[in-house]
């Protein structure tokens, strides 16, 4: 059997080399020689089986103490003549050593599967339309491949879209034999509020009037999401429901550009009336031939 180095094959100059040098080099050659940046090329599958062929046996320590033997003789350490074996008792050790143990060919036939990238994740959040139009940041708990928790910072742009999927690279589940990660898509679900409502890219917002300003007509500012107030003209015979558009108003479209905003009318009558009050309704009773039953 062909010896290999692989202390070369990871770029490492010495085998005493910690957990984490070993981890490090292997991630470097691992992104140098990935099927995904290697598409087609021959020499970088062979190249990507040896590394990870090379990361399984350093990477543990039992298997590293049993190959470091064979790598000193062969590249590292100079051994009095006393105590050197020879080549040949070294080849066949070194062969007995990688096909007679069962745990080692085992590693080996692990190190030649091509790399797994992880699988997906899929989850929702809820924000309020404040959040969605300004920008925020969310934090969300997922578990680990332990089972412990893990809290990801996911920061929204303003203006996410309701039902937008935003994509999280390399946040999903790990991905197997030096795979990438899998990604994380949360799917962003705009709740309603008290103050506005929304539908595709226009708010809605309710605008309360009495009975004499819907009946007479009147001026009234409403209130954007922005902060901003806008003067609006309510015509006399106005219902309750129906609406006025204020353009530009609204919630930011995709394209950066606003929706509208629709001011929709609630006629409040008063609870409690002055006896003034109730005199003029009574008046108005008797002198108004108008009857909402009436077909």
């Amino acid at each position: 059997m062909k010896f290999k180095d692989y202390y070369k094959i990871l770029e490492l100059e010495s085998s005493k080399v910690t957990v984490d040098e070993i981890k490090s080099a292997y991630r470097k050659q691992a992104k140098k020689y990935h099927p995904d940046v290697n598409v087609g090329n021959k020499l970088a599958e062979e190249k990507i089986k040896d590394v990870n062929e090379a990361y399984r046996i350093l990477s543990n320590p039992t298997l590293k103490r049993k190959y470091d033997r064979t790598w000193n003789y062969q590249v590292g350490s100079k051994r009095k003549k006393a105590n050197r074996k020879t080549s040949g008792e070294v080849a066949g050790e070194f062969f007995g050593m990688f096909f007679g143990n069962n745990e080692i060919k085992e590693e080996i036939a692990q190190s030649q599967i091509p790399p797994i990238k992880g699988e997906n994740i899929e989850t929702e959040i809820n924000i309020s339309i404040e959040d969605g139009f300004y920008g925020a940041e969310k934090k969300i708990v997922l578990k680990d491949i332990d089972g412990k928790d893990k809290t990801i910072t996911l920061k929204l742009p303003q203006g996410v879209q309701n039902g937008e999927r935003m994509r999280l690279i390399g946040q999903g589940k790990q991905g197997k034999h030096g795979g990438k990660n899998g990604d994380l898509y949360i799917k962003i679900n705009i709740e309603d509020g008290k103050k506005f409502k929304l539908s595709n890219d226009d708010l809605y917002t309710v605008v309360p009037i009495s009975p004499w300003e819907a009946a007479l007509g009147t001026k009234a500012k409403v209130n954007s999401i922005d902060d901003t107030k806008t003067a609006i003209y309510i015509p006399n015979g106005i219902q309750s429901g129906e609406t006025i558009e204020i353009p530009q108003k609204g919630y930011k479209k995709a394209n950066g550009e606003r929706g509208n905003l629709i001011a929709q009318i609630q006629i409040v009558v008063p609870e409690k009336l002055t006896n003034e009050e109730k005199d003029m309704f009574k008046k108005l009773k008797e002198i108004s031939k108008f009857n909402p039953r009436r077909v």
